[in-house]
């Protein structure tokens, strides 16, 4: 009887799509509570609670690495008489491969592992450790490179690239058109002492910048959420010196529809050849489109366009 009662009551703790989505998760890699509040789009409080009642079903286990916490499917989970179950769910989860919400949940479970080579993490693997190496010191050290410039972040959001950028531009005007977001990255400045960045509430079609006065236009993820791709951009080379450059860093045209709900983005992505062409339309030469950043596995391509507007 105690047997068909833990089942019983095995199959109820399944009968939530929240930890069945969980579950699937942590089958593929270890991940820490943060990681896993980004990927399934939950409050940290009810992931640990989802968590705490796998763990105690002997479906996931803790590993602690460098004062981390990481979750992970238990060894157990495929053994100790839960064979059946797991290939039994196995099969569910290659079923459901095309769901919407299952696309979602690899989509962010991609983003996290790119991030996290990104920003050379090791994860426990020693043979990858060397202390000072990330990719913000090197982007750090690129910008002692360049000369002082004007430069305006367009859809600036909570300000992290905009803090980055001052610290080699001689100025940045950063805009965004949410005033919760644009104060929260006035905070964060006032934080970390940036005292070389006017922060300004704007529309990316309408800018409150004026003709040809900064250097450099950056649109980094931003000209996905334009209505008007093209407007944006001719705004954008409206406010740039002659002979100065207009950057985007966007996403290449994909299929996660989920990101119009959860992120607002008006397109998805664009092909390589329309962002080429947008970026010529807005009056720009000397074009460039190539890849950013790209994963196996990872449904996001980051593209990066530049021209330069004619002298």
């Amino acid at each position: 009887m105690d047997v068909i009662s833990d089942t019983a009551a095995l199959f109820r703790l399944l009968g939530d799509p929240t930890r069945l989505r969980l579950l699937r998760v942590v089958s593929r890699d270890r991940f820490n509570v943060t990681e896993l509040t980004g990927i399934l789009g939950l409050a940290q409080s009810g992931v640990s609670r989802h968590l705490g009642l796998l763990k105690e079903a002997g479906l996931v286990a803790e590993d602690r690495d460098s004062g981390y916490v990481y979750y992970r499917l238990a060894n157990e989970a495929r053994q100790n008489g839960h064979t059946p179950l797991w290939a039994l769910l196995e099969g569910q989860f290659t079923a459901a491969a095309d769901d919407e919400s299952v696309q979602a949940d690899e989509a962010r479970l991609q983003e996290v592992l790119r991030l996290r080579k990104e920003n050379f993490e090791t994860h426990g693997d020693g043979r990858q450790l060397v202390p000072g190496r990330s990719w913000a010191a090197w982007a750090r050290a690129l910008g002692h490179l360049l000369p002082a410039l004007d430069v305006a972040d367009l859809g600036c959001g909570e300000g992290y690239l905009t803090l980055e950028t001052a610290r080699w531009a001689r100025s940045v005007i950063a805009i965004d058109h949410s005033e919760p977001v644009l104060a929260r990255a006035r905070d964060l400045a006032a934080r970390r002492r940036v005292k070389n960045v006017t922060w300004k509430s704007g529309e990316l079609t309408s800018l409150p910048i004026q003709d040809a006065s900064v250097d450099l236009a950056l649109l980094s993820q931003a000209l996905h959420h334009a209505p008007e791709p093209l407007r944006a951009l001719a705004e954008a080379v409206r406010i740039v010196r002659p002979g100065g450059t207009v950057l985007v860093l966007d996403l290449r045209q994909h299929e996660q529809v989920w990101v119009r709900e959860r992120l607002g983005d008006e397109r998805l992505g664009f092909p390589d050849q329309e962002l080429e062409r947008l970026l010529r339309d807005a009056g720009l030469h000397d074009v460039r489109v190539q890849v950013g950043t790209r994963k196996t596995g990872d449904p996001f391509t980051v593209l990066i366009g530049s021209g330069r507007k004619p002298s």
